[in-house]
């Protein structure tokens, strides 16, 4: 199993699949699968029993799916879509960008 580089919160844009081009923030990231949940990416219509504690809770909902992580690449505020490099240092080790060496 690789190391996971995203993190949650970075911005991603997907490369690969049914939401090719979007440009989203992770909300969680599963390392033991490879997978990440990015917000608006992946939508899948769930139907929800309703709750007797919460009226009105039941129906169609719209729920974002984990996707692979191989299919988003970061964002990089100066460059756009690249990918992650690692520089170490005194202070520890710091994600870079490949393009443009700045740090992410």
């Amino acid at each position: 199993m690789a190391r996971m580089k995203l993190k949650q919160g970075d911005k991603v844009m997907v490369v690969a699949g049914k939401d090719r081009g979007k440009e989203s923030r992770i909300e969680r990231v599963f390392p033991a699968e490879g997978k990440i949940l990015v917000e608006g990416v992946n939508t899948a219509k769930k139907h929800m029993k309703t709750n007797p504690q919460q009226p009105n809770s039941g129906g169609i909902v719209d729920r974002d799916m984990p996707i692979d992580a191989s299919n988003v690449m970061i964002v990089c505020s100066k460059c756009g879509p690249t990918r992650i490099g690692a520089r170490f240092d005194q202070k520890g080790k710091h994600r870079i960008c490949v393009k443009c060496g700045g740090d992410l």
